[in-house]
């Protein structure tokens, strides 16, 4: 049996991205977006949003490098990924982001 881990999401970025060169001169972007979703309770309309970290490679983090920044509209595609870590405490932390296979970026209209 085949499964496929594929995400696709429609947010807005919640600050500008972080994007760094790494050793072999392709580009990391980091950042995060916010979606959200309506629900009612009771005849009363409620919403709740959800923040995603997102993490874009090459030629996608340089597009988020050039068109992104905070508020900007995204429609992402991608996979679900989960990794730990060790903070400068020593910690084990545990962190699942969206690793972005396509991302459009739609500006702010003015």
């Amino acid at each position: 049996m085949n499964l496929v881990n594929n995400v696709m999401l429609i947010g807005r970025l919640g600050s500008d991205p972080k994007v760094k060169e790494v050793s072999n001169g392709n580009k990391v972007a980091n950042f995060s977006i916010a979606t959200s979703e309506s629900y009612k309770v009771k005849d009363v309309f409620k919403e709740r949003t959800y923040w995603h970290n997102i993490v874009a490679w090459g030629k996608e983090a340089e597009k988020v490098q050039a068109k992104c920044v905070k508020g900007t509209e995204v429609v992402l595609s991608g996979k679900l990924v989960s990794r730990s870590y060790d903070d400068s405490k020593g910690e084990r932390r545990f962190v699942t982001e969206v690793v972005v296979n396509e991302i459009i970026c739609r500006p702010k209209a003015a």
